[in-house]
């Protein structure tokens, strides 16, 4: 009878594993070519997983909710067979696969549990609810009884804990403070060490849980999108070496102009001219004349890009983030900028994006002013070593230079705050780069035909 593995595709250079959503097929059900087996999710979209033969679904490896590494057998399909026999219990059989993204010290101790077969027994508590060997072997392991098993919250189908579930239980009470007992009153010599050890301790930092103060506080469970980007912003404060460089642009010309060719615009092109498309073309021609901009760092490697793919970040109606990617932007011409913008903007609230338009980018535009914000200190979205965040449009008094004199007048200005990687970008260039982002905006040709 021959199997065939279904395995979780790649999609994309950042993405290195998933999340299982929702199985599709049940188990003994028949796959047609092309077939969609299951719905998965990464940081970045919800996407699909289909089957490329046919066959018969026989095993599942993994449960919704878990997270599925790039390259993981998800599902064994039979290929030459209408029926499929039923696993003797598949819940007791752990695979290898199964256990990879637990830690080393728990792996080694179910795979010893799992060599004696000493697997647990029964997998239900007094009230019922079912606990699948693979997580009474890592209680076990821990020491966790089942009434304190019965405590923890489960995302699995019906509430069931899922091994992410434990693990994140035991992550948390390891970082728990625990009560330290009182010390005799005993008194006894010390031997004060010198304060440069002292000092050159590592400082540890423990979480404290948090405590509900009322019955009146609201518990909100984070979705699994924002955990997601939770983790990926974390990761990337502890990869890139952080700087910000802000300079303010005068937008006036731009502002005009746009005033003046956006009605014709719309009724001539069916589209919105809004000011993300200008200021992305803009931000694209710095980009080509900077190429150390547009690069990826892998280790001590530097990998500089070929096309110029800039992400576009957007915020969801839930208050999610998303960034589709805007290919060979320095490409575009203004018009085809603005479809692009607009139909991106609006499949991804619309959650209709297809997961190679949210992959391949190489610097990340976000536009902060759309929230009535004037800068920021944007986070990079690794591993590009750049982001510009652009601030409100805002209408101020300014000095103006002719050659009459300078004089006082009402301008259109923003901010543009720019956050690099100073492993790989140096002041010199992350200042010269948004320099010239404001050069291009300010010398923008007011007489421009669109």
């Amino acid at each position: 009878m021959a199997k065939y593995e279904l395995k979780l595709p790649k999609m994309g250079e950042s993405v290195a594993e998933a999340t299982v959503t929702t199985w599709l097929k049940e188990v003994g059900e028949t796959i047609e070519a092309d077939d969609i087996v299951l719905e998965i999710a990464t940081d970045k979209v919800d996407t699909e997983v289909p089957c490329e033969i046919e066959g018969v679904l026989r095993e599942k490896l993994f449960e919704e909710g878990e997270v599925v590494s790039v390259g993981q057998t998800i599902a064994i399909i039979d290929t030459n067979s209408n029926t499929v026999e039923k696993p003797e219990d598949s819940e007791t059989t752990i695979s290898t696969r199964a256990i990879e993204a637990i830690g080393e010290d728990i792996e080694l101790q179910i795979e010893q549990v799992v060599a004696t077969n000493q697997i647990s027994s029964p997998v239900t508590n007094s009230a019922g609810r079912f606990y699948s060997p693979l997580v009474r072997n890592i209680a076990n392991a821990e020491g966790i009884a089942v009434s304190e098993l019965d405590t923890i919250t489960g995302t699995g189908v019906g509430e069931r804990v899922t091994k992410n579930d434990i693990l994140n239980y035991i992550s948390s009470k390891a970082n728990t403070i625990k009560p330290v007992a009182p010390i005799p009153e005993t008194i006894v010599d010390v031997e004060i060490a010198p304060q440069k050890e002292v000092l050159n301790t590592p400082v540890v930092n423990t979480l404290k849980e948090v405590k509900i103060a009322t019955g009146e506080d609201e518990v909100i469970e984070m979705t699994r999108m924002g955990k997601m980007i939770s983790k990926h912003m974390v990761n990337s404060l502890a990869t890139s070496a952080h700087v910000q460089s802000f300079i303010e642009a005068d937008v006036t010309n731009i502002w005009n102009w746009r005033e003046k060719v956006k009605t014709n615009f719309q009724k001539r092109e069916g589209e919105k001219m809004t000011f993300t498309p200008i200021f992305l073309e803009v931000i694209a021609q710095a980009l080509k004349e900077f190429p150390m901009m547009n690069v990826s760092l892998d280790g001590d490697k530097i990998i500089k890009k070929k096309s110029i793919n800039i992400g576009m970040a957007a915020a969801l109606p839930n208050g999610d983030l998303i960034v589709p990617v805007i290919k060979n932007a320095d490409q575009l011409n203004l018009i085809g900028m603005a479809k692009t913008v607009n139909d991106l903007a609006t499949r991804s609230r619309n959650n209709a994006l297809k997961p190679d338009e949210v992959q391949e980018g190489t610097y990340t535009v976000t536009n902060i002013g759309s929230f009535g914000t004037i800068m920021g200190t944007p986070i990079i979205s690794q591993p590009q070593v750049g982001i510009l965040a652009l601030g409100a449009i805002r209408k101020v008094p300014a000095v103006i230079e002719t050659p009459e004199g300078d004089f006082i007048g009402i301008r259109k200005r923003m901010f543009l705050s720019h956050s690099y990687d100073h492993r790989v970008v140096n002041g010199a260039l992350g200042g010269k780069f948004v320099q010239r982002v404001k050069e291009i905006l300010e010398n923008w040709n007011v007489n421009r035909e669109i």
